[in-house]
């Protein structure tokens, strides 16, 4: 039956032509974002457990920062205390030439007054041994320095300081000490083989806190990448196949509009009784 009133050809074409253009619309959406689960009404499931896997790649993130400062504070102790070591084998030389009982006043006087700069700049170098306020080899930072080892901040990667200071129980050699005498000269030594010996050590421990901090950090940065990738599988579009959709759904789209269009000619046909 033909009807003016009612032409269910026409509504048919309609619908699928709207359901044509509403599949047209999602991908495109897909193709201009790269993604297949933009929102939660795309999936709720699946967006639901790509923003839990978003808050973990952000924490991550803060977790990277925190080795990072931790590390540098670390490196800057090693470069700090290598000094101090270098001072020291320096020192010795010094105090073993003071030690040289055929030396004059006049030349011993002038070895302990190297002695006393050099002495005095262990002390300098470690007040300036400072990365972000933290310093790890002036006794300030009594537990050591902390980094953040997960995501929820519930575990830590901790290296201890190390006190470089004259005077301590690393730096045996006092802020006072001299080679003034040939007896002065000869009781250095022992204190500083003592002092260098105990300054490496402590650079041994430094140089295992800083590559702890380094795995831990390249641990990190896979299982970043790791989540990133599991994230891109659960709402990546595969552009690919999408583009080949959009294709078919551009073809489905024209031949909707013909076949609307052959339906609204329908009620042509009464025309042509009433002629």
């Amino acid at each position: 039956m033909v009807s003016v009133n009612t032409n269910a050809g026409a509504y048919v074409a309609l619908q699928n032509l709207n359901a044509t253009n509403k599949d047209l619309a999602v991908v495109q959406q897909r193709i201009n974002t790269g993604l297949a689960v933009g929102s939660a009404k795309d999936n709720g499931g699946i967006y639901a457990i790509a923003q839990n896997l978003r808050g973990q790649v952000s924490a991550y993130s803060a977790v990277s920062q925190s080795l990072d400062r931790a590390k540098s504070t670390v490196d800057v102790a090693i470069s700090a205390g290598e000094s101090i070591s270098d001072l020291l084998v320096e020192l010795k030389s010094k105090a073993v030439a003071a030690a040289d009982s055929s030396l004059d006043t006049q030349s011993r006087d002038a070895l302990n007054e190297d002695f006393k700069a050099l002495r005095d700049q262990i002390s300098t170098i470690v007040s300036n041994a400072t990365f972000n306020g933290s310093n790890l080899l002036d006794g300030s930072l009594t537990s050591g320095i902390q980094a953040i080892a997960d995501a929820n901040a519930s575990s830590h990667i901790t290296v201890a300081s190390e006190n470089l200071s004259l005077s301590g129980t690393v730096v045996t050699l006092t802020s006072n000490q001299q080679i003034n005498t040939q007896g002065a000269a000869s009781t250095t030594i022992a204190t500083i083989d003592t002092s260098l010996q105990n300054v490496n050590e402590a650079l041994a421990r430094l140089g295992t806190g800083s590559k702890k901090l380094d795995l831990h950090q390249t641990f990190v940065s896979k299982l970043s990448d790791a989540l990133k990738t599991g994230i891109g599988n659960l709402v990546d579009a595969d552009l690919a196949s999408e583009s080949a959709k959009l294709q078919s759904l551009q073809v489905k789209q024209q031949l909707g509009i013909q076949a609307l269009s052959i339906a609204n000619q329908a009620p042509q046909v009464l025309l042509g009784l009433f002629r």
